[in-house]
């Protein structure tokens, strides 16, 4: 743990007194691991004492408390209906099957099942009953409670059983308690199923009447239909009626008809516009073709034919040319006149014969809409009839397959009321009676308090533990201070070499001791400390008295000596001096030492000079100012401006002034010195310094600005699991092998 104040300390060395980073809080491996180790002793203890309290709590309740355990069976078949009908049955999953075995099991759990099998007579009269009190009722009350703890009923989840199980004293009533349970659960799930069988029943014979009274009812409606609508084949068939092919018939018919009626209509309309028009060329056809026109087209063919001999023979201007000429007119006359009424006579008729008829073929139209329509009555009619009675059979269908389906479930409820498989449990055998004791066992007792012993063992330790609030560790430094730590300083019984020797003279007397080594690494620490390097006066001071600041104090001017520096070693605590009685004069020596004559206390005053204050202290390179008589003003006579032009004349004097303070929690005169010197070493004792007291000292002197170069473990005492146990070893072992080969 030092070296890991070390590690920090020069982590810290440029960041001056920086608070250190807070640790976690968090207990490790290696603590649990310490925690055990230190009080092994005790976990060890506990862990026999539990082991004989169970052994003894064993015996006691075997000789005058002994119970006994009476256990049977009930099978469970599976949670379905099975259909009497047919021959095996469906498969159920084993999770459904438990479920079931599990909810019977709850109900015989249940209150109105344990108070039932109270009220049986044979279980009244037993011993255990008549034990719960004078009253009937003051006994069924104890009684059901003490069933509730007693009694067990578990499902089994592998197996179709129940197992049922009565802890008492006497051994044949227990086995009396759960045959009785039995013979009453299976009684009672018998009756209850087929009374839910029977209530089933009556409730099926209802519900079959009400379903065959709506069965007559649609056939009822059936015949009435037939008869309102005169027709006795209204079923679905595999053929077209004659309605409706009729009925069909008459609507292509209509649709023909009006097709050649809108034919007729247009070409009417046509011939209309032609016998006013041009002359098309069906006329033309018929005027080519007329008698009339042929002859005179004839005699036109004559007639031009003579003219073209005439011309040739007479000339233009010959009489029978003229003739001729005259003839052809004549003719070409004629034939437009005939040409004329030919084309008249044929449109005015063709006009005719169309309107002629259109008007018989909207007479047959006509006819026939009018036998569509009657046919069409009839068909729907026809449909009208068809669909009510299509409605009617279908609800007489549906009244006839419930009917049917009724039928059958009333058949096989009354074939499962008679089954002697309905109640779902069934009697496997009486619970024997039992034949060893259930409790108490050894094997549970022993190891139980074996490790409530153990248990309870480790509880205490980490109680003990978590109660103690001392800074004993480094680790707690850390953890709860967040000051530098710069030595730990092991614990007198630690050190076999510093037996009869006094703590304030360990380095000197004492140099190979781990303690002597722990100062010279506390020596080193601060100066390699950031605050360390500048600092030449330091106070050293603690919270509380007695924690071993003088010490401390005395030890390190020692380990700077060593070093060839000069030391003045003052000691500030007026109200309890100690190095006059250290550092004894001469003249004294074999003497109660008292405090000196000139002092501190007189130097501050005026009384006397520097030489008469300082003094040798019989190790070369350190001098003493001693503390002199107890002033009556203390704390103001160490904040005037003779100690601080102490301070600094002896700075040029020496190399180090160390100034043995007072507790900073009892007297104010250490917050005064804190404030005047470069750096404070506060002195925690592991024995006896409070985290609270620690951390408090911190707060008040950095609540003045105080410069706080850090902090020294006193007394630490090497705990079991800790590190400075294996520290101590190694450097014993090591200091050992360095002597010899000295030697």
């Amino acid at each position: 743990m030092a070296e890991q104040g070390q590690t920090r300390i020069a982590v810290n060395r440029t960041a001056g007194l920086r608070p250190v980073a807070a640790a976690t809080a968090t207990m490790t491996p290696k603590d649990i691991f310490g925690i055990l180790r230190r009080h092994v002793l005790l976990i060890v203890s506990m862990t026999i004492l539990g082991f004989l309290v169970g052994g003894a709590s064993w015996y006691f309740f075997r000789r005058y408390l002994p119970e006994y355990t009476a256990r049977t069976f009930v099978r469970v078949l599976p949670p379905v209906e099975k259909d009497p009908m047919t021959i095996g049955g469906g498969v159920v999953s084993r999770d459904i099957q438990y479920g079931a075995r599990f909810s019977m099991a709850s109900l015989i759990r249940e209150q109105s099942t344990l108070t039932n099998l109270i009220d049986r007579d044979k279980v009244q009269e037993t011993k255990w009953f008549k034990s719960f009190g004078e009253t009937k009722g003051e006994r069924i009350t104890k009684a059901f409670k003490d069933l509730k703890k007693r009694f067990g009923a578990f499902a089994q989840r592998d197996a179709d059983f129940i197992q049922l199980s009565m802890t008492c004293r006497d051994d044949k009533e227990s086995a009396l308690i759960v045959n009785e349970m039995v013979d009453l659960f299976i009684s009672s799930q018998g009756g209850t199923k087929r009374e839910q069988l029977a209530e089933r029943l009556a409730r099926l014979e209802e519900q079959r009447g009400r379903v065959q009274q709506d069965f007559d009812s649609a056939e009822r409606a059936l015949a009435d239909v037939r008869r309102r609508f005169d027709l006795t084949d209204l079923g679905e068939h595999g053929y077209v009626d004659t309605i409706t092919l009729k009925l069909n018939d008459l609507e292509v018919q209509e649709g023909a008809l009006a097709m050649q009626i809108k034919e007729l209509q247009t070409a009417t309309e046509n011939l209309a516009k032609q016998a006013v028009g041009p002359i098309n060329e069906q006329v033309e056809h018929e005027i080519e073709y007329d008698p009339v026109m042929l002859m005179l087209a004839q005699q036109l063919y004559l007639q031009e034919s003579y003219l073209a001999g005439r011309l040739t023979k007479f000339g233009e201007n010959h009489r029978e040319v003229r003739e001729a000429q005259e003839r052809i007119s004549e003719i070409r006359v004629k034939r437009q006149i005939r040409k004329a009424e030919i084309a008249e006579q044929t449109r005015q008729a063709n006009l005719k014969n169309a309107q002629d008829s259109l008007v018989v073929f909207q007479s047959k139209l006509e006819e026939l809409e009018r036998m569509r329509d009657e046919a069409a009555a009839k068909k729907r009619d026809l449909d009208l009839a068809r669909i009510q009675y299509e409605q009617r059979i279908i609800i007489r269908d549906e009244r006839k397959r419930m009917l049917d389906s009724l039928k059958g479930q009333i058949e096989k409820l009354r074939i499962m009321h008679d089954d002697p498989e309905t109640p779902k449990v069934q009697f496997v055998g009486y619970a024997p009676v039992p034949l060893e004791i259930s409790f108490p066992r050894w094997k549970i007792f022993f190891p139980a308090g074996m490790v409530l012993g153990f248990v309870f063992g480790v509880g205490l330790s980490f109680l003990l533990e978590l109660l103690n609030d001392l800074v004993r560790t480094p680790r707690d430094v850390v953890r709860y201070l967040h000051i530098p730590l710069l030595g730990v300083i092991p614990d007198a019984a630690e050190d076999e070499q510093i037996r009869d020797i006094d703590l304030c003279h360990v380095v000197r007397q004492a140099p190979y001791s781990i303690i002597s080594e722990s100062y010279r690494r506390f020596r080193t620490n601060l100066k390699l400390s950031g605050s360390g390097q500048s600092s030449k006066v330091l106070l050293v001071s603690s919270g509380m008295a007695e924690e071993g600041k003088t010490s401390v104090a005395v030890n390190l001017a020692t380990t700077f000596v060593a070093e060839d520096k000069k030391v003045l070693l003052v000691d500030a605590n007026f109200w309890k001096p100690r190095l006059h009685t250290i550092f004894p004069k001469p003249e004294v020596e074999g003497e109660a030492a008292e405090p000196s004559e000139f002092g501190l206390s007189t130097l501050l005053a005026g009384l006397c000079g520097y030489r008469e204050v300082i003094r040798p202290s019989g190790i070369e390179g350190l001098s003493l100012v001693d503390s002199g008589p107890l002033p009556p003003n203390p704390v103001e006579l160490l904040a005037t401006a003779q100690m601080e032009q102490l301070l600094k004349r002896q700075r040029d004097s020496y190399d180090y002034v160390i100034i043995d303070g007072p507790p900073v929690l009892l007297v104010s005169g250490a917050k005064v010195l804190a404030k005047l010197v470069d750096g404070t070493v506060l002195v925690f004792n592991a024995d006896i310094a409070r985290r609270g007291a620690a951390m408090r000292t911190i707060r008040e002197l950095k609540e003045i600005d105080a410069t706080i170069a850090g902090c020294v473990l006193f007394a630490v005492k090497a705990l079991k699991g800790g590190y400075f146990q294996e520290q101590f070893r190694s450097y014993q072992e090591y200091q050992k092998l360095q002597l010899a080969g000295a030697i």
